[in-house]
């Protein structure tokens, strides 16, 4: 098992997937570390620090990466197990951007409307306490709410020449913004180029579900996450495996397709997974599966269809890949 260690320079960052050639070469088994700065490219430092004024549209969601996988090709399966995910700063920060966000006008749902103020939000990190403290700014009201770590960008180069901006999530991965992207899950992508070469971003200390003002607490992050590859195995869309669940990742507009995406791709997957057809496994999404909104603000919107593994019988998904991901995980903590 090789370590490698990678902090890019901000000369160094990916913008898109795809059309970017690797920062470097890993294999599958190595366990990677490395360092992604915040969606802001490191720009917000303080409350008076407006998107708009410090911010450069499109260099906004900055990657880390894409790492070429040694032997992967179209047709494959990457598999990225996150061992830790871990803020590398004190302080993260909220935002309201103009025209953005899911309870605002945009360029989709244009009104009349003027745009929402433009605030910066402040949270203090505590990493010992595993705590993301908000303050109010219109009254004397502080919150502690539970760290819960996550990466809301990461994703494999599309198909067919394609170079994706790191703001859209789409089937290679992206801009997903699903908080079932922490510490202890395995993360599935559908092969599309030689090397697969994927890329990772967007940390944010927690996040709610839906991402409704078009932020979670933007951070820049440490994380560790070891490389797997399963060839010949087909995935069409993102798919997430933790110890407790089963869950996949549609992007799509409006947000019912984005739904019909994730489920689809659930029944795909547990059709194969216990040799029954569509219909049968219909049934078990409509009756045990959990449909957590992802994020309601990027360009294409996406839904996570969730399944618990105790309802399930026990199965072998990608050759039981992620309970092998997940002993390595362990050998590194000892």
């Amino acid at each position: 098992m090789t370590e490698v260690e990678y902090r890019p320079e901000p000369s160094e960052f990916a913008w898109t997937f795809g059309g970017v050639p690797p920062v470097r070469k890993v294999k599958p088994g190595d366990v990677l570390s490395v360092w992604t700065e915040d969606c802001y490219a490191g720009k917000i430092r303080a409350e008076t620090d407006l998107v708009s004024v410090v911010c450069e549209f499109p260099f906004l969601n900055p990657q880390t990466g894409p790492f070429s996988v040694d032997g992967a090709k179209p047709g494959d399966t990457l598999a990225l197990h996150f061992v830790s995910i871990e803020p590398a700063r004190d302080v993260g920060a909220a935002t309201t951007v103009p025209f953005f966000g899911a309870l605002t006008s945009d360029h989709y749902t244009a009104t009349l409307q003027e745009a929402l103020p433009e605030v910066v939000w402040l949270y203090e990190l505590d990493r010992a306490k595993r705590t993301v403290t908000y303050h109010a700014k219109s009254a004397d009201l502080t919150l502690d709410f539970p760290m819960d770590p996550m990466h809301g960008t990461v994703g494999v180069a599309p198909a067919a020449f394609e170079a994706r901006s790191a703001l859209v999530p789409d089937s290679h991965g992206g801009n997903l913004d699903t908080p079932e992207m922490r510490a202890g899950v395995t993360a599935y992508f559908g092969v599309n180029v030689e090397g697969a070469l994927f890329s990772l971003g967007d940390g944010h200390a927690r996040q709610g579900e839906g991402e409704a003002c078009g932020t979670g607490v933007e951070v820049a992050m440490n994380t560790v996450l070891i490389v797997d590859l399963i060839p010949g195995a087909m995935t069409p869309w993102p798919r997430l495996e933790s110890d407790t669940h089963l869950m996949t990742v549609g992007a799509a507009r409006p947000l019912e397709n984005a739904y019909r995406v994730a489920q689809v791709d659930m029944i795909t997957w547990l059709s194969a997974l216990y040799g029954i057809d569509h219909l049968d496994a219909y049934q078990i999404v409509a009756q045990a599966a959990l449909a957590p909104v992802a994020q309601v603000c990027n360009p294409i919107y996406t839904v996570t269809s969730k399944i618990p593994k105790a309802l399930l019988p026990a199965a072998s998904a990608y050759h039981d890949t992620h309970a092998k991901l997940r002993q390595q995980a362990r050998h590194l903590h000892r």
